[in-house]
């Protein structure tokens, strides 16, 4: 007989394994759907059909998932880097502020999970991959964020945030929609007007004692090509970097870029900047500052619009 603690133990998990079981769809394949196979950031992910129940962990996949028009699928959302954009109406229901535990995570009975990070996907996380698979639950990640040294993008190009459009819109049926969302951003994009004097930009992503800047191959080195700025750290090969003060103020920006979230907001960003070396800077004097939303300055749907965004505050910064 089992001891009484090791019976109890063995009921929790029998019960928590019963409520987190995918539902079943009750929605018949579509004849048009082909299955999915796709190597993704190095884990095989094989989709047979559509997936009914998402959750999607940060903005980046949650704003590409309505970008494509699938709201209806999203049953939960977390670690949200902001409020999304007024476009895509009312917001999927939250299910944890951060990165939801991996009991939170099955409750809301998904059947796939998208993640903006691998390290969403852990074991300290919502659950690893290979343990999420087991129960009937497929996983997917922003290519863009893909670590291990095969996969990580070196550097970041729009190929690559198209394809991702495009693998998440066969995953869910409906690549037309992803072929939609490109043209209209290659059309906003085409129309961008590069900055005339080739100003040198520093990325400031956070830090106090020491600043997290964007480097010279992830998203902020690709948004600044296409802007025709120049990366003061453009040489660092990383995607974002810690570097010193002391080599901010070397490299003398003329401008600064401000990644605005929520929990590190632009404004508190400009108080850090006045009361740091970085003071000595004209740009900080200044305050020859552009602003990016934070999903706007990772690799993603948002991608472009920062481009877009930023052209415009370049046009009007003397």
């Amino acid at each position: 007989m089992l001891p009484v603690r090791a019976l109890v133990s063995l009921m929790f998990l029998v019960l928590l394994a019963g409520c987190s079981t995918p539902a079943p769809s009750a929605q018949p394949v579509a004849p048009s759907f082909r299955t999915v196979t796709l190597d993704n950031c190095g884990t095989e992910v094989t989709i047979r059909r559509p997936p009914e129940r998402v959750v999607a962990i940060k903005s980046t996949a949650i704003e590409l998932l309505l970008a494509l028009g699938l709201g209806d699928k999203i049953v939960g959302t977390a670690f949200g880097d902001g409020p999304l954009p007024e476009k895509y109406g009312t917001p999927p229901p939250v299910l944890a502020d951060k990165v939801p535990g991996r009991e939170a995570l099955l409750a809301a009975r998904p059947d796939f999970v998208y993640a903006g990070w691998e390290s969403n996907l852990t074991a300290q996380g919502a659950g690893d991959r290979t343990g999420l698979a087991e129960l009937g639950v497929a996983s997917y990640v922003a290519p863009a964020a893909c670590k291990e040294p095969a996969y990580q993008p070196k550097p970041l190009t729009r190929d690559l945030l198209e394809r991702e459009m495009r693998e998440v819109a066969a995953i869910f049926g409906v690549p037309e929609r992803a072929e939609k969302l490109i043209t209209e951003q290659r059309e906003a994009l085409a129309a961008v007007k590069k900055d005339a004097g080739q100003r040198t930009v520093l990325w400031y992503s956070s830090g106090t004692d020491s600043p997290y800047v964007g480097a010279g191959i992830g998203a902020p080195q690709l948004i600044m090509d296409s802007i025709g700025v120049r990366n003061v750290f453009g040489a660092v090969e990383d995607t974002w970097s810690t570097v010193s003060w002391e080599s901010v103020l070397k490299q003398d920006p003329d401008l600064i870029v401000l990644v605005d979230a929520t929990w590190n907001t632009a404004e508190s960003k400009k108080k850090v900047l006045a009361e740091s070396p970085a003071a000595a800077l004209d740009a900080v004097r200044e305050q020859r500052y552009l602003t990016v939303r934070f999903p706007a300055g990772e690799g993603g749907v948002a991608t472009a619009e920062a481009v877009t965004d930023l052209a415009e505050q370049l046009a009007s910064t003397p």
